[in-house]
């Protein structure tokens, strides 16, 4: 039990700081997305240019809010040295799920890279919600 007391507090700073750099990044992605939608003029079944650079958009700092959410309570945690409390470990789980979907997509899609890269940080996840375990009462 030793050694997972002693990695979980690094693993959740190292998620934290991935997942910081993973948001800019999907930011920044979608933001250049809704960019070529716009000017491209591409529409899908219909709808109008515009709509679908806005979803381009949304959908992209909806990601990264998320993302920036969990990175949060992972430094809180780290900082803390606590596990975290049932919605904000749900969302951990949540984040962990999805790298894994992202990470099997993306194999097939974009190669191997990607696929390791997403492991990666399933990885640091998983040790950190290992590590820290079931919350329990703070100690009096």
């Amino acid at each position: 039990m030793g050694a997972v007391v002693a990695v979980r507090r690094p693993a959740a700073l190292v998620a934290a700081v991935v997942l910081i750099l993973e948001a800019a990044g999907i930011l920044l992605l979608n933001w250049i997305l809704s960019i070529v939608v716009a000017r491209q003029q591409m529409s899908l079944a219909g709808l109008h240019p515009g709509t679908m650079s806005a979803g381009a958009w949304t959908g992209g700092a909806l990601f990264a809010l998320f993302l920036l959410f969990c990175a949060a309570v992972l430094l809180y945690g780290a900082v803390r040295d606590r596990a975290p409390a049932l919605l904000p470990r749900i969302a951990l789980i949540c984040c962990a799920v999805v790298h894994g979907v992202l990470g099997a997509l993306a194999v097939g899609m974009v190669g191997w890279p990607a696929f390791a890269a997403a492991m990666v940080v399933l990885a640091l996840l998983v040790a950190t919600l290992v590590g820290y375990g079931e919350p329990g009462p703070a100690p009096a």
